[in-house]
């Protein structure tokens, strides 16, 4: 209903509220405390008013419209918001209390269904959105922002972020395997190993430090957004790892770096052990047995990945393995992030 006013506290924790889990302040708190994600879209967009001087901007789920905001400061004459979470009702408080709701337009629902006010084959200048999930792609939003590229951005039209890259490495995690796996061996003096193989097919997202880290970094998967299709992201890749010291590894790490191209001085932040934290973390997917690697070891390996059948948002993640060297070990293993 047009003009209906903002629910309140007390109504966000209706039974409604629960179905809408991004409706909850505390994700947009966390995100928002995230620094290195939030000050390098503002750096992006702030720093580059060239861009946005009196063009149409888009920004797909948008949640408390604070990339929005960034936008209208930036000289966007037009914003767009998107999200289909009853966050919106609050992102159209705060775009108002902010003096910004001349510029800023929040469409609440999915961007298949609503309509955006462009008019007929009405186009957008700019592309923003904040559609990373866990490894990159965990209940992630790219299919849809891909989907407004696709049918909104005007030829030549820019995308921000527009890279994505993807790495994996390897980790000496022994205290917490120990602590997450092996624990089920034993629990308070009875046998619950059947739990360990579950266990062990849930990657765990936790902050790992650098100094865990025992080879150096592959590519496992780069996204040019301005080019990138939906069927891309089912991929397979190859990978090689060298170990950079003798020591033992317990598991695969995984995590993302992303990257502001189209701007006159190149932003771009990382979210792996090497960098400041962020709300994503890392990924760690736990190998059933341990290798034993000497410096100069080489695991080579695929992973693949794709949408889970059922709940698209899902992962299905495969990962195949070979460790060259002193202690040859071969493995493969299925993990499912949910």
């Amino acid at each position: 209903m047009s003009g209906a006013a903002a629910p309140t506290a007390g109504d966000m924790t209706s039974k409604d509220y629960y179905a809408d889990s991004y409706a909850h302040f505390g994700i947009h708190e966390e995100m928002l405390k995230d620094e290195v994600r939030t000050l390098s879209y503002r750096q992006a967009i702030q720093n580059n008013p060239h861009l946005f001087k009196d063009k149409v901007v888009l920004d797909v789920g948008c949640g408390t419209g604070i990339l929005c905001m960034f936008a209208a400061k930036a000289g966007a004459k037009k914003v767009i918001g998107v999200d289909m979470s009853n966050i919106i009702d609050q992102a159209k408080v705060i775009v108002k209390a902010n003096r910004l709701d001349h510029i800023i337009t929040l469409v609440k629902g999915k961007l298949e269904e609503v309509d955006l006010g462009l008019g007929p084959n009405g186009q957008v200048d700019i592309i923003v959105s904040e559609w990373m999930g866990y490894f990159l792609l965990y209940e992630s939003m790219l299919d849809t922002v891909l989907l407004a590229r696709d049918k909104y951005l005007k030829p030549g039209g820019i995308m921000m972020p527009d890279r994505a890259t993807l790495y994996l490495s390897a980790i000496e995690d022994q205290e917490y395997k120990e602590e997450k796996i092996d624990f089920w061996d034993d629990v308070y003096g009875f046998d619950y190993s059947c739990i360990k193989e579950i266990a062990l097919r849930e990657p765990l997202v936790d902050t790992v430090e650098l100094r865990s880290v025992v080879c150096d970094p592959a590519p496992l998967l780069h996204l040019d957004l301005t080019k990138v299709r939906k069927e891309d992201l089912t991929f397979n890749s190859k990978f090689k790892l060298t170990a950079t010291r003798n020591d033992y590894v317990h598991a695969f790490l995984g995590w993302f770096d992303i990257g502001f191209e189209a701007c006159h001085k190149p932003v771009r932040f990382s979210t792996g052990p090497h960098s400041r934290y962020t709300h994503w973390k890392q990924t760690v997917f736990y190998t059933p047995g341990t290798l034993t690697v000497f410096e100069g070891d080489v695991i080579e390996g695929e992973l693949s990945c794709a949408p889970n059948e059922r709940n698209p948002r899902d992962l299905d993640i495969s990962l195949a393995y070979k460790l060259q060297g002193k202690n040859t070990t071969e493995a493969k293993m299925d993990y499912k992030m949910s």
